[in-house]
């Protein structure tokens, strides 16, 4: 049995952070049901394709397919008021709703927390936007590099000598994580209490949460941390280094003396361990860059993977540094089966990324294909609300299921 089995959630966000919370707990074995409209189709459906920069059909999104796996869609044109008492009458047969437009905007639908909260009194909702509901910034819109800047993390994300990075798609991810995890949680405690709730969260806050230890250090200290690369504020050598090939590198990090003296033995260099410049953590911090220079001048002689082996089977951390297509092909992640093939009807053969969790009694996994446009409109309309065949079609007619 899955572990989420018999929870259905309708999930109304559009892009990335929101459809993916939604996502993560389909994994689980939720029944997740998208909404949409021809109208306002998913953003992810739509934009530009990320290799070839092309638009694309709406049913041969690959961006959609990544965030929307094992859910079912069905499209309801909003601004039709049928359309949103059909949405009401959903939601009255569901545990979760999830949503990502800027306060006010479910509202303005008739399908804001205290409208549905009448229609089903156990509900919980979760209300994803840039700033949260309320505080001056509130209705600020926001996409995830954004929120990355607002929060904090792009601040003191990059090089020393470099500007703030600008960091996407992850972002989205991190605040999808923090959304799994608060829905979670308020199942649990409706579970235990038969309470609902409506969790209202912060998407630039949720990266806030990530940086606490720079935030406490301002507060305390009066320091204002900023970007280092890949250095740490005690460890050395601690960095990426450069190696045989072109663009190929490893992160090697020692942890302590053991460390320190294990990496020295492993580079063939055991008259570094007496160097007086790299005696303890504190020098050797110190000296980092001659150090990170020395340390390279040996890993540029061998390939990334080359260095990983030598120094894991001496006991220092090192791993090469992936691209994209590194993660697919890696074999340790084969190994862990961090890939699955997935059928699409028209993309035909999808490489997918499997659930970065392992569940022992109730295992996540990928069981079908995103959602083509409206392809669960019988299921979602028919069979779970009840509508005749003659009532969807006079529906569709006039535009109020398009």
């Amino acid at each position: 049995m899955d572990a989420l089995a018999g929870v259905r959630i309708i999930d109304f966000s559009m892009g990335a952070a929101g459809p993916w919370s939604a996502g993560l707990l389909a994994l689980m074995g939720a029944e997740v049901i998208k909404v949409e409209s021809s109208r306002h189709p998913e953003i992810m459906r739509i934009i530009l394709d990320p290799v070839t920069r092309q638009p694309q059909s709406p049913n041969r999104s690959l961006l959609f397919e990544v965030v929307n796996p094992n859910k079912l869609g069905v499209t309801l044109d909003l601004m039709h008021t049928e359309a949103v008492e059909l949405a009401k009458h959903l939601v009255a047969t569901c545990d979760v709703v999830v949503e990502s437009f800027s306060p006010g905007v479910m509202e303005r639908f008739g399908l804001g927390y205290e409208v549905l909260r009448e229609i089903n009194p156990s509900l919980i909702m979760l209300s994803c936007s840039a700033a949260g509901a309320t505080g001056p910034e509130a209705h600020s819109l926001g996409l995830a590099p954004l929120f990355s800047a607002m929060g904090g993390l792009g601040h003191m994300t990059g090089y020393t000598d470099g500007p703030p990075s600008e960091i996407r798609f992850t972002i989205d991810m991190m605040v999808a994580l923090s959304n799994a995890v608060a829905l979670l949680a308020a199942l649990n405690h409706r579970q235990q209490t038969g309470q609902g709730q409506h969790i209202d969260l912060s998407s630039r806050e949720a990266m806030t949460c990530l940086v606490g230890d720079s935030l406490l250090d301002y507060t305390m200290n009066g320091r204002v941390q900023s970007r280092n690369g890949n250095r740490d504020d005690i460890m050395a050598p601690h960095n990426c280094y450069r190696c045989q090939g072109e663009d190929n590198w490893v992160s090697i990090a020692v942890g302590n003396q053991e460390e320190w003296l294990a990496l020295c033995q492993a580079m063939g260099r055991p008259e570094l361990a007496q160097d007086e410049r790299f005696a303890d953590v504190p020098s050797r911090w110190q000296n980092q860059e001659e150090l990170d220079r020395l340390v390279e001048q040996w890993t540029v002689d061998h390939t990334n993977y080359d260095v990983m082996r030598i120094l894991q089977n001496a006991g220092v951390a090192a791993v090469p540094s992936f691209n994209a297509e590194n993660l697919f092909t890696d074999p340790h992640l084969a190994e862990q089966d961090l890939t699955q093939v997935v059928e699409h009807p028209e993309l035909g053969a999808v490489l997918m990324l499997t659930p970065p969790w392992k569940l022992s009694q109730t295992p996540a996994r990928i069981v079908h294909h995103s959602p083509l446009f409206g392809e669960h409109n019988d299921y979602v309309l028919r069979e779970l609300l009840g509508l005749s065949q003659e009532k969807l079609e006079h529906l569709v007619r006039q535009g109020v299921v398009a």
